[in-house]
Order: structure tokens, then C-alpha cells, then sequence
């Protein structure tokens, strides 16, 4: 078994999970003499990727977003230097409580895609560990209680503790290869999701009438996809969907825009695709999957960027945002926020 005198750590996080398995981690690390250093990709010159020094672990965390690796993470790996150390794949998952139960999220193929192109650099896998902390998708859900975040919190620090035991000592670590099966069912969804629908979610952010610009959301995105228009938050195609910026918001002003995405839908299934189709000739090659999907994409995003910003200017007039907060689920007042780190 190899024996480290090294551990690297590069992490990417929203919300503040990955951060708290890194600090985990180098806990553990520190209490068996072996030396620590962890990086915050959002910090780090990820054109100037240093070479990890040969005797060291290196490790990789980040949460899962579409059952993948986000591309933020995906493409520091790609720009990662050629080496031959030992690596260790983690990341942080949507985990939920029921009683004393913790349900598990889904990886999908975001360790077997960093794999392939980590070992395509001569890099030698010895690890692929999920870790399911608190859901941060708030998006979709209320954030969960202070109750059940502080139970997922301890029972994960337990087990991350306990891997970080394993792999620090030299030994393999494969607890993701138990859920393999699910993990490629759920392939066209990663790839739906790279292509398509972390655009369409980018979206449906917006800041509300309580927003009193304070530029914290547009000072630390940590893909500097949110930028001030007409003296506002704007959300660009950039976004990667952390949640970094709704749940750090002070104001809790930014919002999910949940009536503008189901009439978005219904205006570009129901008038601009029709219409399309019959004012371009593409009714010629409407039995083409393959044009079909491309025309069809192709009015989706002009369409969605168009009524996106139409929303944004329209966000000045008191009534429209009233008629946005009726709308949006996450302006409920029960709607919890979430934090990984209490001073993130």
C-alpha cells in the first residue's frame, strides 16, 4: 500500500458541502502528520494548473449537478496537468432524511467520465466515494429544517472520517461502484442536462423588488455569471445553478421565476415553434429527427434569452413584481434557504 506524506485537495462548491468534506478530510489528514493543501477552484488560475507533487493524494470534490460533474469542475479536470498520482473522485449529492434514515442521491456518470479523462493523463484512480449532504436545490424544494441539516451534517462527517482513514492509509475506496447500475440508467439525463437544461435553469433566477443591490450575489458567483443590467441582477448563460447566490442572499431578494418558466413553455410550444415551422418551410423536413431537434433547440434558447429579458426590464414596474413573487415559489415566506457553512 502506498503511504502519502501529501494530500492535494481541489474542490468546488455553491453552497458550502464540498468545502465541508474538504475540511474533513484534511482533518483526518492532519491528525496522521500528513500535510494538507486544499483549493477552492473558484479561486485558483484554472489556465495555470500547478503539477501536484509526485508523492502526493490528490482529490477531487464537488457537488452533482444533472447527475454529472458540473462543468465548472469537469473542465479543471480536462485543463488538470499529466501525472501519475494516486486520485481520490468525492462528491456531494442530494441526501434527504426519513426518521433515521439518510436517502441517497444519484453520482450518474460524473466519476466514470473524470476517470476516463484522469486516466488518460496517466493518473491512477483509487477512489470513487459519494457523499449525500443536505439537498441544496431550493429551486425545487424548501431547504431543510436546522434539524435535519446538523443529522446529515454529523452522520456525514462520520463517514467521510472514516474513507478519509481508508484511502489516506493507501487502500482503494470504490463505495460509488455499488450504485453503478442506476448511475449509467440515468446517462441521457447528464447529457440532456450538459446540453440543454443548465441553460434553461440559468433563467429562471431573479431578483426581486426587496434586492437593494448590494452586488454580494454578483461579487461571489463563483463562474461570474450573474452581471448588473438596468441597475440589476441579470443572470446569463454562464450560471451553473449552485445556489450560492439564493441561499447567501441577505435580502433572501433572489427568487425562482416559477410562472415565467411555465408560461415561457407554453408560449414557445404553443405560438413560436408552430409558427416557425410554418413561415421557414421546415414542414419539409419535419420528419427529420435530426433537423427537427436542431430548429427546435435553436428557437427554444433565442426565444428563452428574448422573454428572459423582457422579464428583467419588466421587474422595474411594481406590478409585474408583485405578479413575479404570486408566482414564485421561493418567495413563499416558509420556503427555507440553505447553507452548508454557517459563516460561508
Amino acid at each position: 500500500m502506498e503511504q502519502y506524506k501529501k494530500l492535494i485537495v481541489y474542490y468546488f462548491t455553491g453552497t458550502g458541502n464540498s468545502q465541508n468534506v474538504a475540511s474533513w478530510i484534511s482533518a483526518v489528514a492532519e491528525k496522521h502528520n500528513i500535510t494538507p493543501s486544499v483549493f477552492n477552484i473558484t479561486y485558483t488560475d484554472r489556465l495555470d494548473i500547478k503539477t501536484p507533487a509526485e508523492d502526493a493524494l490528490v482529490v477531487f470534490i464537488s457537488p452533482i449537478h444533472g447527475f454529472n460533474y458540473p462543468p465548472v469542475m469537469l473542465n479543471f479536470i480536462a485543463r488538470f496537468p499529466k501525472g501519475n498520482n494516486s486520485v481520490i473522485l468525492m462528491n456531494t449529492r442530494a441526501g434527504m432524511r426519513i426518521g433515521k434514515f439518510v436517502t441517497p442521491g444519484l453520482t450518474g456518470i460524473a466519476f466514470y467520465l473524470s476517470s476516463l479523462i484522469l486516466m488518460f493523463k496517466g493518473f491512477r484512480i483509487k477512489g470513487m466515494i459519494p457523499v449525500d449532504l443536505p439537498s441544496n436545490w431550493i429551486s425545487l424544494h424548501p431547504g431543510l429544517n436546522e434539524k435535519t441539516v446538523k443529522y446529515l451534517h454529523e452522520r456525514n462527517k462520520e463517514r467521510v472520517s472514516k474513507h478519509a482513514e481508508r484511502f489516506l492509509s493507501g487502500k482503494s475506496d470504490f463505495r460509488a461502484l455499488y450504485e453503478i447500475v442506476q448511475d449509467i440508467a440515468v446517462t441521457p439525463v447528464s447529457a440532456g442536462y450538459y446540453f440543454i437544461g443548465r441553460f434553461f435553469l440559468a433563467k429562471t433566477f431573479y431578483a426581486s423588488a426587496d434586492c437593494n443591490n448590494c452586488d454580494i450575489c454578483t461579487k461571489n458567483c463563483p463562474v461570474k455569471a450573474i452581471v448588473k443590467k438596468d441597475n440589476r441582477p441579470y443572470w446569463t448563460f454562464r450560471c451553473e445553478s449552485c445556489m450560492r447566490c439564493m441561499g447567501n442572499c441577505p435580502k433572501r431578494a433572489i427568487e425562482t421565476a416559477h410562472g415565467f418558466v411555465v408560461a415561457f413553455l407554453f408560449f414557445n410550444s404553443m405560438l413560436l415553434t408552430p409558427l416557425f415551422y410554418k413561415y421557414t418551410g421546415m414542414v419539409l423536413t419535419i420528419n427529420s429527427p435530426v433537423i427537427r431537434f436542431i430548429a427546435e433547440y435553436t428557437i427554444l434558447f433565442l426565444s428563452l434569452a428574448l422573454l428572459y429579458r423582457i422579464m428583467h426590464y419588466l421587474m422595474r414596474f411594481r406590478f409585474f413584481g408583485k405578479l413575479m413573487a404570486y408566482t414564485s415559489l421561493t418567495s413563499i415566506k416558509w420556503w427555507n434557504r440553505y447553507k452548508g457553512l454557517k459563516n460561508f
